[in-house]
């Protein structure tokens, strides 16, 4: 009697079939990435603790990650974020007030008496009267100021702008609803007065 073959070149006994080869190695999977999504629900307007809970890690680890971009840039020249957020308002909005800055960052007067004395003494704020009232101190970005405000603000754009794109234009409008819904009526005014109501449509 004649034996068969088996995948390898096995023989085995007559009538009896070739074993299944379970040595042979299979193709690895790609490794599953974290994600922190969840199925769409009906309730999403009635918020679980869970729901809360992760939206604060959320925003704490996004907002770690995002503002550590400008950190390393602003650690090398002895500046810290209250000074960041003094240039990104006051290139934001050339000429405002002393009053208003200090409403917008809501820091004390004697810090915002700090990072205003290192700017301007550094040269990258200038500030002069008012032309109504000459007790006011407008302030504007010098040449200097400027070219830092850009870097600090490329950088953070190249941390933000893969996420923006990859959220899709859906994820985006959510996004910014999520955030305007945080903020207080204050802060939504001061963000529709800098943007207007195109910022929606704009892309990084």
């Amino acid at each position: 009697m004649s034996e068969t073959k088996g995948p390898r070149g096995a023989r085995h006994p007559p009538g009896t079939a070739a074993a299944p080869d379970s040595h042979r190695a299979k193709p690895r999977q790609p490794a599953a990435q974290p994600s922190t999504q969840r199925p769409a629900r009906s309730d999403v307007a009635f918020p679980t603790e869970a729901d809360i809970r992760l939206a604060q890690d959320l925003l704490f680890f996004g907002y770690r990650d995002f503002t550590n971009a400008a950190d390393v840039i602003l650690e090398e020249m002895g500046f810290g974020r209250a000074h960041h957020r003094a240039l990104h308002f006051i290139g934001r909005t050339p000429g405002i007030t002393v009053s208003d800055l200090l409403g917008i960052l809501r820091i004390t007067k004697q810090s915002l008496a700090r990072v205003l004395g290192a700017l301007v003494d550094q040269g990258y704020v200038a500030q002069a009267q008012g032309r109504e009232d000459r007790r006011q101190r407008l302030l504007t970005l010098t040449a200097k100021g400027q070219m830092l405000e850009r870097r600090l603000f490329e950088h953070q754009m190249a941390r933000l702008a893969p996420a923006w794109r990859g959220a899709g234009p859906a994820g985006v409008a959510g996004f910014r609803l999520v955030m305007e819904g945080i903020m207080d009526d204050d802060a939504r005014l001061n963000v529709a007065a800098v943007h207007g109501k195109d910022a929606a449509g704009d892309e990084p």
